[in-house]
């Protein structure tokens, strides 16, 4: 009978349908346009299938059965990319500005290709600026995190220490903001990915290796998981 009531006493993990449910609440919360979005992407390729399926069957209604069908299953699926883009730009959305956020990024949103690390390689004890570092076909590409009048001297002094170590590899720098010049943190991946290839796939391995190696171990905490962060509900308006 113990057992009995053990078992059921333990709480079912939520089924795939409710996880989706809980994402889009979530999403929705943070992005008040995101619903509209997933409507269009949802609705949109329906109305196409069944355009093309009345203009394409010649008064076939089963092949304008299978039109619909078909938009159908790709508005489901446009749907779901909008929804996953929306959801991890309002996760981002719930950490940005806090230390640590440009390290969470890199660590869970990073592209293929590219590598990132959670933590620092320079970071300001009193103001808790820092700066990051990824790896990838475009080189070295140094990240600061903070206001761009404070780390615009951290990026440099790093950008001199990666071109002393590594002379024939580009280095180039993001500021990760919201004024002029700088980098939303939930356009951080796409940046990245903007840069031009310089260097190839064993090479970066081979870089980020070299890297690593001379890095020295700061004492600071982790970078923040924007899948596990909880929404300061005090600031919510």
């Amino acid at each position: 009978m113990a057992r009995k009531k053990e078992s059921s006493s333990v709480t079912k993990e939520p089924g795939r349908i409710k996880q989706m449910w809980q994402v889009f609440q979530m999403t929705r919360r943070y992005d008040s346009k995101a619903q509209w979005w997933i409507l269009l992407g949802l609705v949109g390729p329906i109305i196409l299938g069944v355009g093309v399926g009345i203009l394409l069957s010649g008064g076939n209604g089963f092949t304008i059965a299978l039109w619909v069908i078909a938009g159908l299953l790709a508005g489901i699926l446009v749907a779901m990319i909008i929804l996953g883009r929306r959801a991890e730009r309002a996760a981002y959305s719930q950490i940005d500005g806090q230390p640590g956020a440009v390290g969470a990024v890199l660590k869970s949103g990073l592209r293929r290709g590219w590598i990132g690390n959670e933590m620092p390689v320079a970071v300001n004890a009193k103001t808790q600026d820092a700066v990051y570092r990824a790896v990838g076909r475009g080189g070295v590409v140094l990240i600061s995190e903070g206001p761009q009048t404070r780390t615009q001297r951290m990026l440099e002094e790093e950008k001199r220490k990666v071109a002393r170590i590594l002379p024939n590899v580009p280095v180039s720098t993001i500021a990760v903001g919201h004024g002029a010049g700088e980098v939303e943190l939930h356009r951080l991946g796409p940046a990245l990915k903007k840069t031009k290839k310089a260097i190839t796939k064993p090479e970066v391995v081979a870089v980020n290796n070299r890297l690593n190696s001379l890095q020295t171990q700061l004492p600071i905490p982790k970078g923040i998981d924007p899948l596990r962060a909880r929404p300061q509900r005090g600031r919510i308006r």
